[in-house]
């Protein structure tokens, strides 16, 4: 018996009605990554697992879709490597994988480009990643990220202007929003109060499931991590935090005076955050000194974005990193970006209906086919409608009337137009409205007014 079709865990189809949803989400990104001077790249789905590997942290090596090499792949493989590290194993038979992310293809790509390059370079990317990661609710194995980041410039207007983007996206998806700040400075002037500097990555991973998990949990992870009890019990009180955006940071100010790195972030969150404010946010801003994002590669602000009003992980990402080109042997290039999560955003806008009207719908008209004569009319108006703009088809076949209405309904089409012999010899269009039913006679030069 012939097995089911189906698409791997963690992966879908989309039809046309779903399309049409999503590409007014890509289209809603991509026009506000335009107005804000960015411009588009586009990389490849493969990169060199060299490009990769490394860059995600130990975790994020796991989640690496590996390719086999073509050929012959077992070549050189000896049966010692096969009973021994797995990892050592994947290395020898894949050269190449599936991007984990845009940010680290980016850094290659401005490394690899630079000399054509005009810095600060501002980049918009809107393509798909994959990860070998447990699929579950909101979380996929491929999925889409639209990205958008500025490389070469140290300025925190550059932070500013990109909460303002992430602002105007879903201010203009009609979705509300929590925007989550911290930054990595602050994180490490934390470790350095707590008498744990070298174990900043490990602080960071187990305090960033501070939501999920809760406290006690994360102590416990951090216990699990080689931390001692006073180290946690002085790290307590910062994750216990509390009052006003502009209260936590004097907080912070007054408990990180001794560290200069923990001062430097507290004074770099209070520049964006003002620079926000002052510029006006739809969304709440707040910080929130567990952010850690999970990323080793973040080192100024962290940028995290949640949907208010439906149950769903992160919707959009992002922060400063100051030395992601210089694993790729162009040190000194600071940049900053933003990932919209399109995924999540769509299962968002799918949750609380909040798509325009009409989107889905593709062709404005479709012309009944009656052969011969009235057909070959229908089909020139057909034509004429398009030369105006108007999504406009004929059915193809010249079938029975039942046949192309119950096709005319499936297609969700507004309006359903019909030439007949009367309307052929009178000069007009019989044009059904297929949401209420009225039928109403058009000349043919007036089709197109009719429609619009």
């Amino acid at each position: 018996m012939a097995t089911k079709p189906s698409t791997p865990k963690g992966t879908r189809d989309f039809g046309p009605v779903e399309m049409s949803r999503r590409n007014y989400i890509f289209d809603t990104i991509r026009s506000v990554f335009a107005l804000y001077g960015y411009r588009q790249i586009e990389t490849p789905a493969l990169e060199n697992l060299s490009t990769l590997m490394g860059k995600y942290g130990e975790e994020g090596d796991k989640l690496l879709f590996k390719i086999l090499n073509s050929g012959d792949f077992m070549r050189g493989i000896t049966p010692a490597d096969l009973e021994g590290n797995p990892g050592a194993l994947a290395a020898k038979l894949c050269d190449r994988g599936l991007r984990y992310d845009l940010t680290v293809p980016f850094a290659r790509f401005v490394v690899q480009h630079r000399d054509e390059l005009q810095f600060p370079f501002k980049r918009f990317q809107i393509q798909p990643v994959w990860r070998a990661d447990r699929p579950q609710k909101g979380r996929y194995r491929e999925f889409y990220q639209c990205d958008a980041d500025v490389v070469g410039s140290d300025s925190l207007i550059n932070e500013i202007e990109l909460l303002q983007i992430i602002d105007e996206v879903f201010r203009r998806l009609g979705v509300r929003v929590a925007i989550k700040l911290n930054n990595r400075k602050v994180l490490a002037g934390i470790a350095e109060l707590i008498g744990e500097p070298d174990k900043l990555v490990d602080i960071t991973v187990a305090i960033d499931k501070i939501d999920k998990i809760g406290l006690d949990k994360v102590e416990e992870e951090l216990r699990a991590r080689g931390l001692g009890d006073e180290a946690i019990s002085r790290l307590r009180p910062i994750l216990q935090l509390n009052g006003t955006t502009s209260e936590r940071l004097e907080a912070l100010s007054t408990l990180l005076a001794d560290s200069e790195t923990g001062r430097l972030g507290v004074e770099e969150l209070r520049t964006v955050i003002g620079g926000t404010q002052a510029l006006g946010l739809d969304a709440t801003l707040d910080l929130d000194v567990s952010l850690a994002r999970g990323l080793n590669y973040y080192t100024g602000t962290i940028i995290e974005v949640k949907a208010l009003d439906v149950e769903i992980g992160s919707i959009t990402g992002g922060g400063r990193y100051d030395n992601l080109t210089g694993i790729f042997g162009l040190p000194g290039v600071s940049g900053v970006g933003i990932s919209f999560g399109a995924d999540r955003i769509y299962d968002v806008l799918n949750a609380l209906n909040l798509y325009p009207e009409g989107t889905g719908v593709g062709t404005s008209i479709l012309f009944a086919n009656f052969g011969g004569a009235e057909g070959m009319k229908s089909l020139q108006i057909v034509q004429q409608l398009r030369k105006e703009g108007i999504a406009a088809e004929i059915y193809p076949d010249a079938a029975k009337m039942k046949k192309q209405i119950s096709y005319a309904n499936a297609s969700r089409v507004p309006f359903f137009g019909m030439i007949g012999e009367s309307e052929l010899a009178d000069g007009t269009v019989s044009i059904k409205n297929m949401t209420d039913g009225t039928q109403t006679t058009v000349p043919f030069d007036k089709v197109a007014e009719f429609i619009k």
